[in-house]
């Protein structure tokens, strides 16, 4: 088995010496003639330096003179937020029926109803006086509907 006699040659020899793809930047201290243009400037190619925030023009997009400007046609777009019903009835647009209503109300036991029965039983009324939360309307949760199509529109929680 025979030994390399020489180490590989270097990079700079296998590679020429230089790197063959140009630069795109200038080179450090060179200055253009008179007269020639400067290869590295955007006039050099036809084109025209732009502000900041200014965008080329497209070929064909200006209105040629006597030519009327077509009316762009605007379009708006209403997203709804999300609707909070109160506890008293409210007048809106049924998204069922598409229909402008007042909203009919119907009252349900809910958590601020039976936390207060378990609390009024808790401390002694507990022989019927803890049901008094479920009669009282300021104490449940409000459902509203619509009065045409009898849709669920949403609720009204208390607690």
């Amino acid at each position: 088995m025979a030994a390399p006699s020489s180490a590989p040659p270097p990079y700079e020899e296998l590679a020429g010496g230089s790197n063959p793809a140009p630069s795109p930047y200038p080179p450090a201290g060179r200055i253009p003639e008179k007269g020639t243009p400067d290869p590295y400037q955007p006039q050099a190619y036809g084109m025209q330096p732009q502000a900041y925030g200014m965008q080329p023009q497209a070929y064909g997009m200006q209105p040629q003179p006597g030519q009327a400007v077509p009316p762009v046609p605007h379009q708006t777009v209403y997203i709804p937020g999300p609707l909070i019903f109160l506890d008293q009835p409210m007048q809106i647009s049924c998204p069922a029926c598409n229909q402008m209503i007042v909203t009919r109300i119907s009252y349900q036991p809910g958590a601020l109803a039976w936390l207060s029965c378990g609390g009024l039983a808790l401390v002694g009324c507990w022989l019927g006086c803890c049901l008094i939360p479920f009669c009282v309307d300021a104490m449940q949760d409000v459902q509203h509907f619509c009065p045409c199509c009898n849709a669920y529109l949403g609720v009204h929680k208390r607690l």
